[in-house]
């Protein structure tokens, strides 16, 4: 039976979140719940109809009885699932006896077309092949995910897991450096490092002095070659990493700006038959008015200044 595995997404805070998708065994009890309901409401429907016939004393032909059947099967099976997912964001009955929820792989509520595509492809892989499918597609993919989730780009997750909740966390940058860090572009880092950076900065403190030098070294040796501006001189390795962490989160913030930003208006276009002048051109000057050029003033003699120091060329000097 498949195991529960792990689902990585990132904030715009750049707050790297872990959960746990749902395993086949989950799935499927909360499958064989959902199925009771929808179970229970056929057969409430074919009562319903029987009822109404020996009240009405009009007997129904038995092609017609069959129709309805036909009909009320598969359509109250896909009702029941695209209408729970979409009105109770990923959740159904089952779903929500076992702690499980239905989302987007970005992380986002599923829309009606999310449910849609998971209930009509569930026809294939659950209702036709008995489940067969569904649970060999859980078994070999990573996230553990159908068929439907596949085409639909969704994941299954445990609300109800022992992980704790995924708490945002802030880095401000060192006294003295926030014209540095302002400057830092982090656009070449990737998830990985910023992650390996924000596990550093939160275990800093509890690591003794000459293991959490040394892994600053490690961590900081290889973006100080590749993130521009380099540092200025005399910055330590953890200082830089807390600079990479401030730039990369506030550079997330301004690339996700919130949905009440407006826009910024648009240029408003010149009148229908105006032509905008272009700028006049500096009149060039004539030689006579030109003269002789002044030659410059020679500089005072002194010592030669020292060449300054590139620290993204050869790195941080390891920690003595």
């Amino acid at each position: 039976m498949g195991q529960p595995g792990s689902a990585r997404m990132v904030t715009p805070e750049a707050v790297a979140l872990e959960f746990q998708t749902a395993n086949v065994g989950s799935r499927i009890l909360a499958y064989l719940i959902d199925m009771v309901v929808v179970v229970a409401g056929i057969f409430a429907g074919i009562f319903a109809v029987a009822l109404l016939g020996q009240a009405t004393d009009v007997a129904v032909p038995d092609w017609v009885a069959i129709t309805i059947v036909l009909v009320l099967l598969p359509a109250w099976w896909l009702g029941y699932f695209i209408a729970f997912e979409t009105l109770w964001r990923g959740r159904t009955l089952g779903k929500a006896a076992l702690g499980l929820r239905v989302v987007t792989t970005e992380g986002a509520p599923v829309r009606f077309r999310h449910a849609a595509i998971r209930a009509l492809l569930g026809l294939v892989d659950i209702a036709i092949a008995s489940g067969f499918f569904a649970v060999v597609f859980i078994l070999l993919t990573k996230d553990n995910q159908r068929l439907g989730d596949l085409v639909a780009g969704t994941l299954v997750l445990r609300e109800r897991s022992g992980l704790a909740a995924p708490a945002p966390v802030s880095f401000a940058p060192p006294a003295g450096l926030e014209a540095y860090t302002a400057t830092l572009d982090t656009s070449r880092l990737t998830i990985e490092e910023y992650q390996a950076v924000r596990t550093y900065l939160l275990r800093a403190a509890s690591l003794p002095p000459g293991p959490r030098a040394a892994l600053a070294l490690q961590l900081a040796d290889p973006l100080v070659a590749r993130l521009r501006p380099p540092p200025p001189a005399g910055i330590t390795p953890e200082q830089f990493l807390r600079c990479v962490g401030a730039a990369h989160q506030q550079r997330q913030r301004q690339a996700t700006p919130g949905p009440w930003a407006p826009a910024p208006p648009a240029p408003a276009p010149p009148p229908a038959g105006w032509q905008v002048p272009a700028p006049p051109a500096p009149a060039p000057a004539s030689a006579a008015t030109q003269g002789p050029p002044s030659p410059a003033p020679a500089p005072a003699p002194g010592p030669p200044a020292p060449a300054p120091a590139d620290a993204g060329d050869g790195g941080f000097a390891p920690p003595g």
